[in-house]
């Protein structure tokens, strides 16, 4: 299939060159020749921050949320190659960047899941990724990532308790150009990226990409002085558009991703002195990750009322390998596959006219089976344990939400959610004696659970005729439960669903005709049930209900453009959050305790400097950030944190022509901090955040 994309990619650049590209001889897309300074590469640079905008958006704009987005620009002057490098990049927003592609926890204003699940959904072109071991994708060639923080059941087909994740690509009916692009640095660490989005006819349009990554990995193992986290991975992806009518388009969209990871570079921590034992496991551990994922939209824009369809296919076939004590004693080591098959369906209606009453109204529908082999080995007692599990899950939602416009931008909007889900489980599991050669059945069991829910938000929105806004919404959050994925016994076959009550103020401004622009907001999460997730060596991640916990706090962005090519962003989130009630066991309460994974402080600060025509240059461009986090408590008990710290990043790019050279560096203070605690029965266990690194680039640009 690589080779089938790249072929496909080389073909179509070829086609628009010979057919002079119809982009070039449009009028919107040809460069003006009389203007000194419209050149090829400033126009086409241009071209590259086409604004995507959901379909959910309604014409007036009446429905409030505390949103981020990021367009090609920003993710690209930051050299964001990955979800987890925008972490204090937004506010509040945290993915812990450590391990192999099947660790992907998000965490938004403190809501969130280390493991199986998740409470935030993760889309890509209107197609739904439920399983967090796909969340960690390439993100070098996308048109902008839009953040919406706060429950959004009410538009959304996926229920989320904590937020949506939208990522977006370029249509190729607005965006035409070939990227060819190639990048070295220390670690070797080696990237090739080539794409094409061409614009066929009038009615036809076709993209095309594929990507190569090659990594050394940053940390090593003193048991056999080889690295434990390198990796290998290739990702395609294939987009065709058709236009069959003025108000018609349709779209067919495939990606396919491999990785093969090293990984889990842990090793023993002193809760008292935080001081790190050399990494020491005499397994081999890591992580490959098969995703195939296909979507086909259908959407009719008219001139009253709009209708989407998305329909989704996803498949996931993961192998992971896990030397799980991480010592050099050979106590216990897991092998787990699985195999996951999603077929999902969206459909969504909306009015679009200029009337002052808005509207939405959904449904979704999914079926999800996964079927999941564990192979605890335990050369210690001799002994293996062999689990089975089977689980068929299948959800179906309506959702609704109407807008009015009350009087001179003051609208009212309220929305209403009904959630029903089924899974079920069946499980086996043996275990046999190396010494007695004796098998033991324990813990099978075959259930299944039912799930239903209703869900409203209401909301108030003040906005003015300048574009600033005021708003406060009230949301009620949910977020089914479901059955453990490792089993210890009978107590914790299943947990139960979580709910929560956000509220929410907030306003967005702009002045000094846009050069000036700040949004805020103040929220308060009252959270009944929360699901949180801890690990048993030899047994796995289990997932269990905590009592009552809340989190508040604020977010504020502020982004200035003192001059022309010159901005400055700084986004800045504050989070408390804690148990309010939450006795684990009789022994263990844990009352008044912060949460776990949950950053009191995020804040980024960036500052990018863009110049055209600079001598014999087309552009230079200069960025540098600073992301900062914490401070973080690791675990229930609190015993382990990580205290604030920062990552200085920069980067500058040199463009003449088709041709642009970039030189970046990430961590150019080497700051040395935690990037996550394991706190198991045995003790705690650590892996280092990433190193100082550096590269260079070259892309050019069709």
């Amino acid at each position: 299939m690589r080779n089938f994309t790249l072929t496909a990619l080389l073909l179509s650049a070829s086609l628009n060159t010979l057919a002079g590209n119809n982009a070039a001889t449009t009028k919107e897309n040809t460069p003006d020749l009389s203007d000194p300074k419209d050149t090829t590469i400033h126009h086409s640079y241009e071209l590259s921050e086409v604004v995507v905008k959901d379909f959910r958006v309604n014409r007036h704009d009446l429905v409030p949320v505390a949103s981020t987005e990021l367009t090609a620009h920003d993710l690209d002057n930051g050299e964001v190659t990955s979800l987890k490098e925008l972490s204090a990049v937004i506010p509040n927003f945290f993915m812990p960047d450590f391990g192999p592609r099947t660790t992907a926890p998000i965490y938004i204003r403190g809501v969130g899941m280390k493991s199986d699940g998740t409470s935030a959904a993760f889309y890509v072109d209107g197609v739904p990724y439920y399983e967090p071991l796909t969340f960690d994708i390439d993100m070098g060639d996308i048109a902008s990532v839009e953040m919406l923080r706060g429950p959004q059941g009410t538009l959304f087909g996926r229920n989320a308790i904590g937020g949506i994740i939208n990522i977006h690509t370029q249509n190729p009916f607005d965006y035409q150009g070939t990227r060819f692009n190639i990048g070295y640095g220390n670690y070797n660490d080696f990237r090739v990226r080539g794409s094409n989005y061409s614009r066929l006819s009038d009615r036809w349009a076709l993209n095309v990409g594929a990507v190569y990554h090659h990594n050394d990995g940053f940390f090593r193992n003193a048991f056999d002085g080889k690295k434990t986290d390198q990796m290998e991975e290739t990702e395609e992806h294939f987009g065709l558009y058709f236009k069959p009518a003025d108000r018609w388009l349709l779209r067919l969209t495939s990606s396919f991703v491999y990785s093969d990871q090293g990984g889990y570079s842990y090793s023993p921590i002193d809760k008292e002195t935080g001081v790190l034992a050399p990494i020491d496991y005499n397994r081999p551990s890591g992580f490959r990750r098969l995703v195939s994922t296909n979507g086909f939209m259908a959407r009719y824009d008219g001139e009253h009322v709009s209708f989407n369809s998305q329909t989704s296919f996803q498949f996931l076939k993961t192998h992971q390998f896990v030397d799980q004590d991480y010592t050099s004693v050979d106590k216990t080591y897991l092998t787990s596959d699985r195999h996951q098959n999603m077929l999902s369906e969206e459909l969504t209606l909306k009015s679009n006219d200029n009337r002052r009453y808005q509207w939405i109204v959904g449904a979704f529908g999914m079926y999800q089976h996964t079927n999941r082999a564990i192979v605890n080995d335990h050369p210690s007692t001799l002994s293996t344990s062999f689990s089975n599990y089977h689980e068929p899950t299948s959800t179906f939602a309506l959702y609704h939400q109407s807008s009015y416009n009350i009087w001179r931008g003051l609208s009212l909007s309220a929305g209403i959610r009904f959630d029903y889900e089924h899974t079920h489980s069946r499980y086996t599991r043996q275990t046999v004696s190396g010494k007695t050669g004796k098998t033991t059945q324990n813990n099978d069991f075959d259930k299944g659970l039912d799930f239903t829910q209703v869900t409203p938000k209401f909301a108030i929105q003040y906005l003015t005729t300048t574009g600033n806004r005021y708003y406060a919404t009230i949301t009620r959050g949910y977020k089914p439960g479901g059955f453990n994925r490792s089993i210890a016994d009978e107590d914790n076959q299943r947990y139960d669903p979580e709910y929560s009550w956000n509220y929410e103020i907030g306003t967005q401004l702009n002045f000094l005709d846009n050069k000036l622009s700040l949004n805020a907001d103040l929220f308060y999460i009252d959270w009944r049930h929360m699901q949180l997730t801890y690990t048993i060596i030899g047994v796995g991640t289990l997932t269990t209900n905590a009592g009552h916990t809340d989190s508040k706090g604020a977010e504020v962005s502020l982004t200035v453009r003192p001059t022309d090519g010159l901005r400055f962003d700084v986004s800045y989130g504050y989070t408390y959050a804690r148990f309010l009630s939450y006795h684990k066991s009789e022994k263990l309460d844990y009352t008044g305790n912060r949460l776990p994974m949950v950053p009191t402080n995020t804040l980024g600060v960036n500052a990018n400097y863009t110049r055209y025509h600079l001598g014999w240059l087309d552009r230079l461009m200069v960025n540098v950030g600073v992301n900062a986090l914490g401070k973080i408590f690791w675990a229930e008990d609190n015993k382990v944190t990580q205290n604030f710290y920062a990552v200085a990043n920069a980067k500058v790019a040199l463009s003449k022509g088709i041709f642009t050279w970039e030189l970046w560096t990430k961590n150019f203070t080497n700051t040395h901090y935690l990037a996550n605690v394991m706190t198991v029965s045995t003790g705690s266990y650590a892996q280092k955040g990433k190193p100082f690194t550096i590269g260079t680039s070259l892309t050019i640009t069709l």
